[in-house]
């Protein structure tokens, strides 16, 4: 296992290779007994370009091996200006990716495939457009999306149409090699999802979660002059190659959330990765020699009502170490309820004890107490804020408040339960309804953190916590793909 520098901000339970770039997870399939996590990756530097496939596999969502790059660009190719985002499937003996093929264009960026039969340690370009041509309408085209339903495969490619409105296209094939283009599978125009966002004129990272009939598109929202801004969630059913939608919801409600990518597990579930970015400025990424990280792997299902719900995967249970705080009690002010390590997993019930009642939980990461990261109660608005404004000493970190429904916040003596999970500079918050919210957050000292529980205006609030430090992954980093190849 390789040993990296000390970096108090990188993570030891999320995905991410040693140093440089890394945006949206690409390439999730199950082959061969393991899980495969491919993502874009700029080997060369912390920026956002020289777009490649890095390439993670694991056995058990736990114990983690870096293979070789999978994809990089062919110079003078279809794929010279980059490899940029799609996903893999099993087929056979074989893995084949889909991907967008970067020439020059930043809008158009056409289909195309690669293979692998030995696992994934090695990949053959196909060197040439899977799919040449974009429909008449499609002012961008990208991230191809493949499954396989009902003996047939599918293809989703995100777009925006000419008419203005943001599209999901839909292809079909027999046997992998021959598509046929079926048309818009949901079109919309921007329609709004939170305050002050809407589900933008473009969709990029298309995903489809479907079960039992019902399902769910998940999308990036797009601009064309402001690039990515969230993913959206459009639950419903499909009807004769078209999808029918419901009104649209926000996946996560965090800023540092985006281009999520799913895979169906051999036993069913539906695992989710997204990629959280930097919340500091490029200055910092630039010092630090690493950008980016995937979330943690969440198992996600469709609600009743048709929502998506999100939950860490199992498997993660196995990462806590002892219990570093038990707590239980009743506070007017301020309880500290014990002290974690950077990385810690924490399920936590709040009780307020009047109508309106405030408070929350405090994670101070700093001796003095002047770097926290706030989780306060909104009884008005029936809402979990949290709040990073003070998270960071540094002027280069972002600050901000960011809000998640949680109605039982607005109902007098009804209990609040959460789970976060912190693993250094970036935040989990996940909710029973299923609701999430990912930040990331930079605190400059190293000192024990330390949990709090918070009363608001006077009134009671009772608590009881459970904290577990997070043991880190088992990873295995290769220096080069001959020391990989050497291990499989």
């Amino acid at each position: 296992m390789s040993v990296l520098p000390a970096d108090l901000h990188r993570p030891v339970a999320h995905l991410r290779p040693p140093h440089n770039w890394i945006n949206d997870p690409n390439g999730l399939t199950y082959h061969d007994g393991h899980y495969h996590v491919c993502f874009q990756h700029n080997p060369y530097g912390p920026e956002h370009a020289n777009m490649h496939w890095g390439h993670f596999r694991s056995p058990d969502l736990l114990t983690w091996e870096e293979l070789p790059l999978a994809l990089s660009p062919t110079p003078g190719g279809e794929d010279r200006d980059g490899c940029f985002s799609g996903n893999a499937v099993a087929d056979g003996d074989r893995m084949v990716a889909f991907y967008s093929a970067y020439r020059t264009d930043r809008w158009a960026q056409p289909v195309t495939t690669a293979e692998s039969r030995d696992n994934g340690v090695t990949w053959t370009p196909r060197g040439s457009l899977l799919i040449p041509e974009l429909p008449d309408d499609a002012t961008m085209y990208r991230d191809p999306y493949v499954w396989r339903e009902a003996g047939r495969w599918r293809m989703l490619v995100g777009s925006a149409q000419a008419d203005g409105r943001a599209a999901a296209l839909l292809y079909e094939s027999g046997d992998l090699e021959h598509w046929e283009y079926r048309g818009p599978f949901l079109d919309r125009a921007p329609q709004p999802v939170a305050p002050g966002a809407d589900t933008g004129p473009g969709w990029e990272c298309p995903q489809y979660l479907h079960a039992d009939g019902r399902g769910a598109l998940l999308l990036g929202a797009w601009d064309p002059e402001l690039g990515p801004r969230r993913t959206v969630a459009y639950p419903g059913r499909e009807q004769d190659g078209r999808f029918l939608a419901d009104a649209p919801e926000l996946l996560d409600h965090g800023p540092d959330f985006y281009a999520p990518a799913l895979l169906h597990a051999p036993d069913g579930r539906w695992l989710l990765w997204g990629w959280s970015w930097e919340a500091r400025d490029p200055e910092w990424v630039r010092e630090s020699g690493w950008a980016g990280l995937l979330t943690l792997p969440r198992e996600v299902t469709l609600a009743e009502d048709g929502s998506v719900r999100q939950r860490p995967a199992a498997e993660l249970l196995m990462l806590r170490h002892e219990p570093a705080v038990t707590a239980a009690g009743e506070t007017t002010g301020t309880a500290v309820l014990g002290t974690v390590s950077p990385s810690f997993d924490l399920t936590a019930r709040l009780e307020p004890r009047s109508a309106g009642a405030a408070g929350g939980l405090r994670l101070v990461t700093s001796a003095d107490g002047a770097e926290y990261l706030d989780i306060r109660i909104d009884a008005a608005t029936g809402e979990l804020v949290v709040d990073r404004d003070h998270a960071s000493l540094d002027p280069r970190a972002h600050g901000g408040t960011y809000r998640v429904p949680c109605p039982e916040a607005a109902v007098a003596g009804a209990p609040i339960e959460l789970r976060l999970v912190v693993d250094r500079s970036v935040a989990e918050l996940y909710l029973p309804s299923g609701r999430t919210l990912t930040l990331r957050f930079y605190s400059t000292g190293d000192a024990p953190w330390r949990i709090e529980a918070r009363s608001g205006g006077g009134d009671d609030l009772g608590y009881t916590a459970e904290a577990w430090n997070l043991r880190p992954y088992t990873m295995r980093y290769a220096a080069d793909a001959s020391a990989v190849s050497a291990l499989t």
